[in-house]
């Protein structure tokens, strides 16, 4: 029998604009350009129809200061380009939506009423009522549904309705009316331990809570490393959630070795049953060049070259890194991690 007609959905982590990685993309002119950075991104992005990001910081331009941690705010190019390699499902709630204020999530939310293409964006809000609503979409002749929300901020805010925070109240009231109005739901969520690949029992107990609800993929974040898969079953309907308890890291200027490989995650809508199905990892590595002497004296600006590669492509890059690690060392060590609980095979780029 001929395979099922499917619509594909890919998902990414943490796109973290760090003070070098800023620096990395200024150009002549005063502006900034992150598209090198992502040479051959939009390709993959390409072969599938729903395509999340994380932007895991406000890109309120300017005016409220180019800054990097612990206060972010990142240029107005950082949206441009994030639309320009093929985002259009996005996350704007994280623990550093409050990081400015109330008028730079404004401006960072409203920046991307400038790209028609994006499906819908939640997570930070300009008003109560947007807090309030739930984000619907078709694609393909399928009906989404997209929540988001944060466990845990580094600020409080300004407003309580600027960043979607998790509350059992508003997510049972959301996630009900989405899967009573949608054909798949999906729920962004800022949880777990930074820098582990753990679960902690709250994700569990928040994931499983999702699931009864009705949520069909969770697609967590926060670690800044990827986590473990996990398939669950809502205990009334039988239906199956797919949750991704940290996505992990995608355009980034950490160091440590597990926050600069992460992967795609990538999973099939079945258009004749309206259900997610056959969750798959695609691996990369986030390169720059940075020397042995450099890492020794701390001169963290004195990286550059920053880019993204699929992993089955890194092998030469990261000869040329300060990581002691290989290919194959990091291929086995996210297989096993994402595969704890779940069957989720690592595919290459041709895969797709």
């Amino acid at each position: 029998a001929p395979p099922p007609k499917v619509l594909r959905l890919v998902a990414t982590g943490d796109w973290l604009p760090h003070e070098t990685l800023d620096r990395a993309a200024r150009t002549a002119d005063g502006g900034y350009d992150f598209m090198p950075m992502l040479t051959g991104m939009d390709g993959v992005f390409a072969k599938a129809d729903v395509r999340f990001c994380n932007q895991s910081v406000l890109a309120a331009g300017p005016a409220f200061g180019i800054t990097g941690y612990p206060v972010f705010n990142a240029p107005f190019e950082f949206t441009r380009d994030m639309a320009r390699v093929g985002c259009n499902l996005i996350n704007a709630g994280t623990n550093h939506t409050n990081d400015k204020n109330q008028a730079a999530i404004d401006a960072s939310v409203g920046e991307w009423d400038k790209y028609p293409s994006v499906l819908a964006v939640a997570g930070a809000n300009r008003s109560l009522a947007d807090q309030q609503a739930v984000r619907y979409f078709t694609a393909g002749g399928v009906r989404f549904a997209f929540v988001s929300y944060t466990t845990y901020t580094n600020n409080v805010g300004q407003t309580r309705y600027g960043l979607t925070r998790w509350d059992d109240a508003l997510v049972t009231r959301q996630v009900t009316e989405a899967r009573a109005a949608s054909d798949i739901v999906i729920a962004s969520v800022r949880w777990g331990t930074e820098y582990s690949p753990g679960i902690t029992p709250a994700q569990d107990a928040w994931a499983q809570r999702l699931s009864d609800l009705g949520v069909d993929i969770v697609l967590g974040h926060g670690s800044h490393v990827l986590g473990p898969v996990k398939v669950l079953t809502n205990a009334s309907t039988g239906r199956q959630t797919t949750v991704w308890f940290s996505l992990g890291n995608f355009l980034n200027a950490q160091t440590d070795t597990e926050s600069l490989f992460g992967g795609f995650a990538v999973m099939d809508i079945d258009l004749a049953t309206k259900r997610a199905m056959k969750p798959r990892l695609l691996p990369f590595y986030v390169h720059y060049d940075w020397t042995a002497a450099e890492k020794a004296r701390g001169d963290l600006f004195a990286r550059k070259n920053f880019r993204i590669y699929l992993l089955e492509n890194a092998a030469e890059p990261l000869s040329r890194s300060v990581l002691k690690t290989t290919v194959d060392e990091q291929r086995a060590r996210m297989s096993g991690l994402v595969n704890q609980y779940a069957a989720v095979p690592l595919i290459a780029g041709k895969d797709l």
